[in-house]
Parts: C-alpha cells; sequence; structure tokens
C-alpha cells in the first residue's frame, strides 16, 4: 500500500531524476548542428569554412542574397559580372535606338558609316557615353522618344556607377583573415604524452593582434538503444591565445587520460567520422575590426605518427628568414 510519504519521497526522486537530466542537457556540447542533424557518414565544415548544408524552400531573394554574394564573391568573378552587366545594358539599349530608327540619332552615320552593321555599333557607342554621362557630342538623339530613351539611360548609369562604387568600397573596407592552415594535422609526441596538432600563418604582411582558436571534436557515438548520435567535444589547447602572430603557430591538445582523442585507432576515428572543427578570431590591426575564419579536419587529414618540421630557415641581413613553403612539411616520428 502505498502512503503519503511514501508518494512524497517518490516525487521528490522524480524531481531529482528529472534535475539531473537538466544538468546532463545543459552541459552538453552542441555548436549549433544538433545531435541528429547528420548521423551518416559527411563533412560539416567545408575547407573553405562555409558548412555542409543544403537550405531548401527558401524564397528566391533570400537564396540569391544579392549583396551578400556581391561582397565576398571572388575578384575575377565580379570583375567579369560587372563587365557583363556594363555589355548587356549597352546592348539593350543599342536596341531600342535601332528600333526608334538611328536616324533619330544625329551624326550616328558619320561615326560608324551608313550599312546596318554600323548603324548599330553606332547606336552601342552612343549608349556607352549616355551611360556613363560622357557626351563626346559626336552623336546627339533628335526627336521626344530618343530623347526620352537616352534620359532613362542616364539616370540608369547614375544609380548604377552609385551602386558599383558602394560595392567596390565594401570589398576593400572589408577585413579578411588572410589565415592558411596546414594541409594535414597530425598526431606527434608531446612532452610524455601525444598530442593533436594543426599549424597555421597569416599570409599578409599586416598584422593579427589577440589572436584566439577554438576547436571541437564531432564524432558519431552508439547510443544504448544502438542507434547513432552525433556529439561533440570541446578540446582543451595547450595554448588557444597569443597576442601577436607574426610567424606560424602550432596548435597542440595534450591527448590525457581525460581527452575524448584517448584510446582513439584510426581505424576508430574513422568509424566515427571524427572531423575536428575550428573557429579563429583575432583583431586586424589595419581596420581594428574583429575578423574570424572557420576550418576543419577530417579523420582523413589527419596523419599519425608525424611532427612539423621548423620554418625558421636562418638569418639575413639581421632578421630571421621564415619560409612560408614549410607550413605543410612533416617528418616522421615515433608516438608516445
Amino acid at each position: 500500500m502505498t502512503t503519503p510519504l511514501n508518494r512524497k519521497v517518490s516525487n521528490q526522486q522524480l524531481r531529482g531524476s528529472d534535475s539531473q537530466l537538466v544538468e546532463q542537457e545543459e552541459k552538453r556540447q552542441d555548436l549549433g548542428f544538433g545531435t541528429k542533424l547528420n548521423d551518416t557518414y559527411s563533412r560539416l565544415i567545408n575547407k573553405d569554412g562555409s558548412f555542409n548544408i543544403n537550405r531548401v524552400h527558401e524564397s528566391f531573394w533570400d537564396r540569391v542574397n544579392l549583396y551578400n554574394r556581391l561582397i565576398t564573391m571572388p575578384w575575377r568573378q565580379f570583375l567579369g559580372l560587372i563587365l557583363l552587366v556594363y555589355f548587356a545594358e549597352n546592348l539593350i539599349f543599342a536596341s531600342l535606338y535601332m528600333l526608334v530608327g538611328p536616324e533619330n540619332l544625329m551624326g550616328v552615320g558619320n561615326v560608324t558609316g551608313p550599312s546596318f552593321v554600323g548603324q548599330f555599333w553606332g547606336c552601342f557607342f552612343f549608349s556607352a557615353q549616355t551611360l556613363t554621362t560622357v557626351g563626346y557630342g559626336h552623336i546627339s538623339p533628335i526627336g521626344y522618344m530618343t530623347s526620352s530613351i537616352a534620359a532613362l539611360e542616364s539616370m540608369i548609369g547614375l544609380l548604377a556607377f552609385a551602386l558599383i562604387t558602394g560595392l567596390l568600397y565594401g570589398r576593400f573596407s572589408r577585413p579578411v583573415a588572410h589565415i592558411r592552415f596546414s594541409r594535414h594535422a597530425v598526431f606527434a609526441p608531446y612532452l610524455d604524452v601525444n598530442g593533436w596538432m594543426f599549424r597555421i600563418i597569416h599570409r599578409r604582411s599586416n598584422q593579427l593582434i589577440d589572436v584566439q582558436i577554438e576547436v571541437s571534436l564531432s564524432r558519431l557515438e552508439i547510443k544504448p538503444d544502438g542507434t547513432r548520435q552525433r556529439r561533440y567535444y570541446a578540446l582543451e589547447l595547450e595554448r588557444n591565445k597569443v597576442n601577436f602572430l607574426p610567424t606560424n603557430w602550432t596548435l597542440v591538445h595534450p591527448i590525457t587520460a581525460d581527452s575524448p582523442l584517448h584510446d582513439m585507432t584510426p581505424e576508430s576515428f574513422e568509424a566515427s567520422d571524427a572531423e575536428f572543427m575550428i573557429l579563429m578570431r583575432a583583431t586586424d590591426d589595419t581596420f581594428s575590426q574583429m575578423v574570424h575564419t572557420r576550418y576543419s579536419y577530417r579523420y582523413d587529414e589527419v596523419l599519425w605518427g608525424q611532427k612539423f618540421r621548423p620554418m625558421f630557415d636562418g638569418e639575413q641581413a639581421g632578421a630571421v628568414l621564415f619560409d612560408l613553403r614549410k607550413l605543410d612539411d612533416t617528418d616522421e616520428v615515433a608516438l608516445n
């Protein structure tokens, strides 16, 4: 028979069990990917720092994200896109001038000849002059319709060049962390234990200060019911912050008995789909702004029994020589 006292004790035990579960959940590491996001074998962070996630059912403008694309795309693509838009816009307005009639552009025949091709290129070059508001004066519009098209093109040209100027300023003023990571991470001896290590350098001559790095381990683990769940562990580093980064920096996670990498083997690494995710933050001394970058190493990008070779290469004129080509160089070594 259940007494009120027994029920009270049972309720206290349930509350205690619930609080323990809540406390365990609060302590669980989660980088934002979730434990059920990916129970298959694939990379979470791509080598370029982007997330390996395909978003579906987005709206068109959210998917395009035009301003962000124009700011972050490579320079070659950006300049190529600008030239393509410039040519396409002149082509459209040249067609409009031809549709209205090239005879409404005074002097077009004198510049490029009376043929159809010559008149078209005359309209094209007049469009380029109108779009850029150069206006050499060799060709001028005649009539209401042609003048209206030219006025519209002038307004579009002013807006377009103002937009391009803003984009150029945004691209030049956006601070970027030009950090290069070693091609592989390594397992190498460290003091009287082993350590997981990777190396970075700053590729540019400007200075980064207050550089901080966080490393997390993601891997699949088997639950008691036999299902797989992705777990995350924050890895403690020998040193996670430096004031300056003039040369290279080798990040070390000592593999002690408390490390989630303790007793791991290449086979267990592959079976758990292990991935090391890295977040770096720093202050760019030129812009006095925060910069950051992301990177990751999967289990097949980690070398066992290798150590990094020093990158210093003597002295010249009183300065230390630092060879950037040696970032990925390693030597074979026996593990502890």
